[in-house]
């Protein structure tokens, strides 16, 4: 097994670690769920910071959304095919703030040494942000475009509104939304608006 591959495993086996523990979670903890001696996460990584690093570039990383995106059926009907894509969105944002908040929670900092500054090395860049949003929409119009003829607006700008729907869904309180929109409803907004059809009553 190359380093690379051990780094993955190791960093697989611990993410839902993290999300629970914290930077509380143990090396021996990590090697227990890889299924691997202790010996060998110091092999592959430098220290628990650096696992805690790497966790955090996974979680936040658009790659594995990104093949859940281009996994999608084109065959299927519009509406499945974004319902398919909110259902895995919404598990890589909750994923981001498993692992991000529950490391924040517990004073972990991404790249700081105790009580100092990030080092600039292991700060984002400061268009990461955007470049991941961007990956995020062209993965969404992929999905939209095979039915572009039958929208009123471009497959860009549709992508934009359910990437906004989806991301004020996950981040309005509990108290102001104690039934968010599912996906499938969320899709519903998006695709035929809330009003009903001429005629018909809502249930």
């Amino acid at each position: 097994m190359s380093i690379d591959q051990r780094r993955i495993m190791i960093v697989t086996a611990a993410l839902p670690l993290v999300a629970e523990y914290g930077a509380a979670v143990t090396t021996s903890q990590i090697a227990r769920a890889a299924g691997i001696g202790e010996a060998t996460i110091f092999r592959a990584f430098k220290d628990k910071d650096e696992v805690l690093d790497a966790c955090v570039a996974e979680a936040i990383g658009t790659d594995h959304v990104l093949r859940e995106l281009g996994s999608i059926d084109l065959a299927e009907p519009l509406e499945i095919r974004l319902t398919e894509a909110a259902e895995a969105l919404h598990a890589h944002l909750e994923r981001v703030g498993a692992v991000v908040g529950s490391l924040h929670a517990s004073g972990h900092r991404r790249g700081r040494e105790p009580g100092g500054p990030a080092h600039p090395a292991d700060r984002p860049a400061p268009d990461s942000r955007a470049r991941s949003f961007a990956s995020l929409r062209n993965g969404v119009i992929d999905l939209i475009e095979p039915d572009q003829d039958k929208l009123r607006l471009p497959p860009e700008k549709v992508a934009a509104a359910f990437l906004g729907l989806l991301f004020t869904r996950m981040q309005t309180p509990v108290a102001e939304a104690d039934a968010p929109l599912t996906p499938e409803e969320l899709i519903a907004v998006l695709l035929h608006g809330t009003l009903n059809a001429p005629g018909k009553s809502r249930q």
